[in-house]
């Protein structure tokens, strides 16, 4: 298999892989889906679905263990965001809900690297919760932490606890924020609020920068904040030798 091949997600195999667990029913719809979309990406459509799937059942570290390695690195969990974010995009334009100019143009110049950095902002968070706000931890399902939680219809990049064991819902933004990302965060809160919470959740959205309509959007609805994120690189020596204007290399004469 070529490079290329390898990162995308392997289709022939998940489907053996969704029969084998008891999801016959569930890959047949897969397969038999009529995509009519004039984006094309009907491969990555499917490929969204059986993502999709095999979140819900807990069986996407397993496949990918098994049949698909390259999906436990950065590009691999890149791609499986890609694939996710193009199923979203088709369920709206199914739902009569056509992406808006701003939303087609982002879907269009996004690149492996750009989701690559946001899956490597989202696990740095998930490990630094604090760094938000003090007390707030990651939520546990079945012992395992809440990054990249599978809903109906969505995934939840962070679901958190904060210190009045009020769950929190998380929204990572790498580009600016959209107007569509609050009523996406509204749909994970509604949804938090009907299955699992008791009280009201509260919701979070994080992007490198705020428009000015988003911030008056989350002006008007309770329970919700915005945090800006700003990214430092730092360069340091791990090997090899110094040259004489400090940068490691190999000496020339």
């Amino acid at each position: 298999m070529d490079i290329e091949g390898k990162m995308r997600f392997p289709l022939r195999e998940a489907y053996a892989f969704a029969s084998e667990n008891g999801l016959d029913a569930e890959i047949s719809k897969v397969r038999e889906m009529d995509i009519e979309w004039d984006r094309g990406y009907k491969s990555t459509i499917r490929r969204s679905r059986v993502i999709r799937l095999f979140q819900q059942h807990n069986l996407l570290p397993q496949y990918i263990e098994r049949y698909w390695p390259f999906g436990s690195t950065p590009g691999g969990e890149a791609e499986c965001r890609r694939c996710l974010r193009i199923g979203e995009q088709y369920d709206e334009f199914v739902a009569g809900r056509l992406p808006d100019k701003e939303v087609e143009s982002e879907t269009m110049s996004s690149t492996s690297f750009e989701f690559a950095l946001e899956a490597h902002l989202r696990d740095f968070l998930a490990r630094n919760l604090e760094e938000i706000e003090p007390g707030l931890k990651l939520y546990q399902v079945d012992g395992r932490p809440a990054v990249e939680f599978a809903i109906d219809n969505g995934r939840i990049d962070i679901l958190a606890v904060d210190i009045a064991d009020r769950l929190v819902v998380i929204e990572l933004k790498l580009s600016q924020g959209r107007n569509k990302t609050l009523g996406q965060l509204m749909y994970y809160m509604g949804w938090i609020d009907s299955h699992l919470s008791k009280v009201p959740c509260r919701g979070i959205i994080i992007a490198s920068d705020i428009s000015g309509e988003l911030g008056v959007a989350v002006s008007r609805v309770p329970g919700v904040s915005l945090y800006r994120y700003k990214m430092n690189f730092s360069v340091e020596l791990a090997g090899g030798s110094m040259t004489q204007s400090g940068v490691a290399g190999d000496a020339t004469q």
